[in-house]
C-alpha cells in the first residue's frame, strides 16, 4: 500500500513508524505512576475531562512514567481536604458557576499551604486567585462576581467593557490569543518563549486593581495579553510549584509532543 501510495506522492515509500512505535510504547508504561488528584465540578463523567486526561498522559509518557488521575468531586471535599496530601500533584480543570467552588478555592488554598504541586485551569486559575486573596493577603470575602455578585473584594471580574452585556455569548473570550511572557519567571522557563498563542474561552478575568497587592504578598502575574489588560499565568515562586493558566494548554497537546506546562 505504502508503494502505491508513492507512486502518486501521497507518501514517501522509505518513512517508517519508529517514531509512532516509541510513543505508543511510552504510553504503555504502567511502572511507578505519579498520582493526580483532579478536583473539579463534573467528575462523574469522566469525558468532561477527556483534554486533561489525555494531555497529563502525554506529559507522563515523555518523561518515562505513567500517570493515575483520582477525580474528586469539589462539592464533597470540605469535609475530608487533608486526602489532598496523598498525591504528588493537584489539578483544578476548567468550569463554571457556584456549584463546588468553595471546594475549589480550599483546594487551592490547601496546596498553597501544604506546598503540593498545583496547577489551575480556567476557573482554576480564578479560584487559585480567589484562595491566595483569602489565605496570604488575607482580603476577608475574597470571590468572583459569578459566585458572588456583591463580594467585598471581587479578585475575579468582568472587564469594564464587559459589564451590562445581556448576551453572554457576547461577552465570552473564545479562540487562540497572543500571550506575553516575563522573561524572569518559571512561566519563561516553561515555554522557553517571550511569545506563545494559546486557546481560551472565558468571560471572567482577574481584576487588576488587585494586581500590586497580590505581588506584595509573593505572587507573580508572569504573563499577560492586551497590554496588561489580561492576567495570563499566575505563580508563587517561593512554592514548589504553584501555577494557574487562564487558558486552555491541554488543547495543545499531542501524542509525542506534550504541551509544555503538563510536562513541567
Amino acid at each position: 500500500i505504502f508503494k502505491k501510495f508513492a507512486k502518486v506522492g501521497y507518501v514517501n515509500a522509505s518513512e517508517n513508524w519508529d517514531t509512532w512505535n516509541t510513543i505508543v510504547n511510552s504510553l504503555q508504561i504502567t511502572e511507578n505512576p505519579i498520582k493526580i488528584a483532579m478536583v473539579g465540578k463534573y467528575v462523574t463523567l469522566a469525558d468532561s475531562y477527556v483534554s486533561v486526561n489525555e494531555a497529563l498522559k502525554h506529559a507522563s509518557a515523555s518523561i518515562n512514567s505513567t500517570v493515575s488521575i483520582d477525580w474528586i468531586d469539589s462539592e464533597t471535599l470540605n469535609g475530608n481536604i487533608k486526602k489532598l496530601s496523598e498525591y504528588q500533584g493537584i489539578l483544578v480543570p476548567g468550569g463554571f458557576g457556584t456549584r463546588g467552588s468553595e471546594g475549589i478555592i480550599n483546594t487551592s488554598s490547601f496546596a498553597l499551604e501544604k506546598n503540593i504541586p498545583f496547577l489551575g485551569i480556567c476557573f482554576g486559575f480564578q479560584l487559585a486567585a480567589v484562595a491566595f486573596g483569602r489565605s496570604v493577603c488575607k482580603l476577608e470575602g475574597s470571590n468572583s462576581t459569578e459566585i458572588s455578585a456583591d463580594t467585598k473584594h471581587p479578585i475575579i471580574a468582568l472587564l469594564p467593557e464587559q459589564e451590562g452585556v445581556s448576551n453572554m455569548g457576547g461577552s465570552l473570550r473564545l479562540g487562540a490569543n497572543e500571550i506575553n511572557l516575563n522573561k524572569d519567571s518559571l512561566a519563561y522557563k516553561i515555554y522557553n518563549s517571550e511569545i506563545i498563542y494559546k486557546r481560551h474561552r472565558h468571560r471572567y478575568e482577574f481584576n487588576t486593581k488587585y494586581r500590586e497587592e497580590f505581588q506584595k504578598n509573593g505572587m507573580n502575574f508572569s504573563a499577560e495579553s492586551d497590554n496588561g489588560k489580561r492576567m495570563e499565568i499566575l505563580e508563587v515562586p517561593s512554592h514548589k510549584f504553584f501555577i494557574g493558566v487562564q487558558f486552555h494548554p491541554e488543547f495543545s497537546s499531542r501524542p509525542g509532543f506534550p504541551e509544555d506546562t503538563f510536562k513541567a
